[in-house]
């Protein structure tokens, strides 16, 4: 699942990472470390939205 942030519109994938953050691909954004911000604009994780519907697409369900 692809992320986005909200301040610059980065978008976190894990399938690449972070290569100039120390991030490795397939680190997923649950796993990133505590002192990760965005690379572009420096804001923090919790600016941060999912941008992939693959969770709605295999029939999962959000909390309202």
């Amino acid at each position: 699942m692809k992320l986005k942030c909200n301040v610059c519109g980065y978008i976190y994938d894990p399938e690449t990472g972070d290569p100039d953050g120390d991030v490795r691909p397939g680190t997923y954004f649950d796993n990133l470390p505590l002192d990760w911000v965005c690379p572009d604009c420096g804001a923090s994780q919790d600016i941060f939205e999912i941008i992939d519907d693959d969770f709605e697409e295999e029939g999962g369900e959000e909390d309202e």
